[in-house]
């Protein structure tokens, strides 16, 4: 079969893929359908139970993910302690998902707020240590609106 005849291979090629590492791959796949909707598109179970690979469509993109294999330097962020990576999501109603993601028991990092470059946004963290942004467009800025109010931003958290 090749991959316009399997829609598991096809979904999770174009672009530019996030591939996550989780301790727990499984219900990390449970958590995103119940927190963000994602559809499981394919999964791939080792010989031990762990998950070798699994492609999830959430968004309209494809997430690819597998659980922590030590051996081969696979860690997700709670065993590294933490992330330097968040996903981004660009929705329709930040609101109404960023509850959903809190009540499938995402942490609130950043309450959702009206930001100065024009987006409704908040910031996530899944039981797995993945961070998650979240926004909804609101108003269109120019380029020396955004510049003027990246500065204004960037003044009123000095003064802090």
């Amino acid at each position: 079969m090749n991959n316009a005849e399997n829609p598991a291979n096809s979904a999770c090629m174009p672009g530019v893929i996030p591939h996550l590492v989780c301790a727990g791959a499984a219900a990390a796949i449970d958590f995103y359908a119940k927190a963000f909707g994602a559809t499981e598109m394919i999964r791939l179970p080792a010989a031990n139970g762990k998950l070798m690979h699994a492609c999830l469509s959430l968004n309209g993109a494809a997430v690819m993910l597998a659980d922590e294999c030590p051996e081969q330097g696979m860690l997700g962020p709670k065993s590294l302690k933490g992330t330097p990576v968040t996903i981004h999501l660009t929705v329709p109603d930040v609101d109404a998902l960023f509850s959903q993601a809190v009540n499938a028991g995402a942490t609130v990092i950043m309450p959702v707020a009206d930001m100065f470059w024009g987006d409704r946004y908040g910031i996530v963290e899944d039981p797995f240590g993945h961070r998650w942004s979240m926004a909804t467009h609101q108003r269109q800025l120019t380029k020396e609106e955004l510049i003027e109010a990246a500065r204004a931003a960037e003044d009123a958290c000095l003064k802090k």
